[in-house]
């Protein structure tokens, strides 16, 4: 009798049963829908970064060389044996880069080069290299990095200094016992290769696990899901996700694969972990470092979306996901689900799953936040820094009793036309307003904003990165205002999807039987998840909470300023999302977030649902902003004359009082630092009436 065969995994697989002919033949469908994204690259590609590799590897080793003999005088018979290495992680060491993307590497060093040298004499080996360019570094991130474009390819080169003497050719990052004696930045620049070949080596079969990442990771760009900066989901959480169904479904194809992972990542009950192995806490070398565990650290209890990664220091990939974040990505897994379904009944292909976004479609206002520079040099650092600072803004929105959804779109656009400057790009966040019955609604979001540029421009100038020219804007638009900022293309792409969309859904609701009998085969397999110990708790309540209203698109609406349908026949975004009470705190220590018993209490979502059943919000007027070309937005929608000695009590205000963020309390009080020479939006107000 054959010996059990150990599946990697908290729990045992849900089933061990092998593909059949249909998962195959859908298999191999799948792979061609995906050949015409650029997710693959061809044999030449390839060669071209294995050569970029080699030579940075090389420069990495006679740089190590100059160091040792500069430093400590070592002979030269020995300078040869000290080695150094560069490695790779992230999708590269996974296998799952597409066209153009940039390689992750990690520069490791023996103990006798220290951090300084790799920003200082490193970095003047880079700039003096012909092959070079974009090069800047950023030495005060969390975790310090140096960023290039090494002949074509672009590359993010981190920095770990081990305690050895020297550094072996083939030495396994997954060893814990190279952590002795390491600060916390190289542990943290060493984690993404621990986790990468901790995540490879916790799947059971390679070759469908990086199938089925390629599928969702194309999924989620396409969806504007796809960033750990912006609250979504980076690459290594999507790759712990697929990597978790793989080791339920071991023997799946990756078609398979993939249907699985809509229905239980869609149904997954938040905020319960996703674990591909055990939490470890001690371990023989007596290493110290925190590790994730909301039954010890407090502020681990806060994370909404935790996905933990499997190397020791285990910790969530995920801490940057907000209320509207989640509910963004639930119901996209939701509308993923309904789709690989019908394709699996045969009434739908694989290029439905990878239609692009109709997020220029899908809601009435938007915000524009625009970034620019003078020079090109100012404008990368500019670039990144604003990037990081934007979930802080998506905070200060979330926050606002009237929004109930703030939706940022996370691939930027550039210029739209020579008179915008060469160096700008634009960042665009969709806002979904709470509605209330018979009630007008002053929305001033004003003070949000604000103290968003505030913050953003302090801390610049704290950290000396602020430069002349750097600029940061902040602008409401409509929807039907956006040609002034998109694209015609990328305005049209959306429209088609949401035509689609809407295509879809009148299909689904014809068919309502059979959708039925699809979710009755989901909880039949989420019913034998429940069953494991540590595995999610399917129950009928998540399921009724994930369920999301969404107005249909109107399939005729135009985008053009003086179309009517354009405005009024918008979709309602996002699905309600369950909050805990743990997340009701005024205390919460979720970054950006208000700290303190001044901190007003928000109305639950709940209330505001109840009292704004099916009652239609119209935008009645808009405090007029002046545009580019001087002129003032004008209204269409019917609107009723109002006097002047009428008063209308705003509803938003009383959270202006609300005490700054424990995170960065000298930089989020518009208070603190007056001297300061900050660019402020004091003249653009951005009030709203909704009706």
């Amino acid at each position: 009798m054959e010996p059990a065969k150990n599946y990697p995994g908290i729990t045992s697989p849900i089933s061990l049963e092998g593909p059949k002919p249909v998962d195959l033949k859908l298999s191999e469908k799948l792979e061609e829908a995906m050949r015409p994204h650029g997710v693959f690259e061809s044999e030449e590609e390839m060669s071209h970064r294995m050569d970029v590799l080699h030579k940075i590897n090389t420069l990495v080793r006679e740089w190590i060389k100059d160091v040792s003999r500069q430093k400590n005088n070592y002979p030269e018979d020995k300078i040869d044996a000290f080695g150094g290495k560069v490695c790779t992680f992230g999708s590269y060491r996974l296998g799952v880069h597409t066209k153009g993307a940039d390689i992750d590497t990690l520069c490791v060093a023996p103990r006798h080069v220290d951090r300084s040298d790799f920003f200082s004499s490193f970095f003047e080996i880079l700039k003096n290299t012909p092959e070079v360019k974009d090069l800047r570094a950023v030495e005060e991130a969390f975790v310090p990095v140096i960023k290039m474009t090494f002949d074509g390819i672009e590359l993010d080169m981190l920095f770990a200094r081990l305690a050895l003497p020297q550094i072996p050719e083939e030495i396994d990052l997954r060893d814990e016992s190279l952590l002795k004696n390491l600060n916390e930045k190289c542990v943290r620049s060493l984690n993404g290769c621990r986790v990468t070949d901790e995540i490879l080596h916790l799947v059971p079969n390679q070759h469908s696990f990086r199938m089925t990442l390629r599928a969702i990771k194309l999924w989620a760009k396409k969806k504007g899901i796809y960033s750990n900066a912006l609250g979504f989901l980076g690459g290594v959480s999507w790759a712990m996700l697929v990597a978790r169904v793989c080791q339920l479904y071991p023997n799946a194809a990756p078609a398979t694969l993939l249907h699985k992972f809509f229905m239980i990542i869609h149904k997954w009950n938040w905020p319960q972990p996703v674990l591909l192995k055990a939490l470890v806490h001690e371990n023989k070398f007596n290493l110290s470092f925190p590790v994730w565990d909301p039954r010890v650290n407090t502020s681990d209890r806060f994370h909404l979306m935790p996905i933990i990664t499997p190397a020791y220091p285990q910790q969530n990939s995920t801490f940057n996901v907000t209320l509207s974040t989640r509910s963004i990505m639930t119901e996209e897994l939701k509308d993923g689900l309904e789709i690989v379904s019908k394709i699996y009944e045969g009434r739908e292909e694989w290029g439905a799953l990878f239609e692009p976004s109709n997020f220029f479609q899908k809601y009435k206002h938007y915000i524009v936040l625009t970034a620019s520079a003078v020079e090109e040099k100012d404008y990368l650092e500019w670039h990144g820094y604003v990037e990081s600072k934007i979930r802080l803004l998506v905070g200060n929105l979330e926050r606002n009793p009237c929004i109930k959804l703030a939706h940022v779109h996370p691939s930027p656009l550039g210029p739209l036309n020579e008179s915008d400057g060469e160096y700008l790009c634009r960042w665009f966040i969709g806002l979904t307003f709470v509605k209330i019955e018979n009630q007008n609604q002053n929305v001033d979001l004003t003070f949000d904003i604000q103290s968003f540029t505030n913050t953003v421009h302090k801390h610049a100038y704290h950290i000396n990165l602020m430069k002349d020219g750097m600029k940061v804007e902040i602008k409401h638009v409509k929807r039907r205002q956006l040609d002034l900022y998109v694209p015609p293309k990328i305005l049209l792409q959306s429209k088609r999807a949401a035509v689609a969309q809407e295509h879809r859904s009148s299909i689904g609701s014809a068919s309502k039987s059979e959708s039925n009998q699809t979710l009755h085969h989901s909880r039949s397999d989420t019913e034998l998840v429940r069953s494991n110990s540590m595995s999610v708790d399917l129950s009928e309540e998540i399921s009724q909470d994930a369920e999301s209203s969404r107005d249909s698109v109107k399939s005729g609406s135009e985008l053009s300023s003086t179309s009517k349908e354009a405005i009024n026949g918008d979709v309602v975004s996002g699905s309600p999302v369950p909050t805990d009470s743990v997340m009701q705190s005024p205390n919460s220590k979720r970054e950006a977030s208000p700290a303190g018993s001044e901190s007003p209490v928000k109305r639950s979502r709940s209330q505001d649902d109840q009292s704004a059943v099916e009652s239609p919000m119209n935008v009645d007027e808009i405090t007029p902003l002046k545009e580019e070309d001087g002129s003032e937005e004008k209204e269409e929608e019917r609107q009723e004359p109002e006097s002047e000695d009428k008063e209308e009590k705003p509803i938003v205000n009383q959270h202006v009082k609300r005490l700054p963020s424990a995170d960065v309390p000298d930089l989020m009080s518009p208070q603190t630092n007056q001297n300061l020479p900050v660019q402020v939006m004091s003249n653009k107000n951005i009030r709203l009436k909704l009706k």
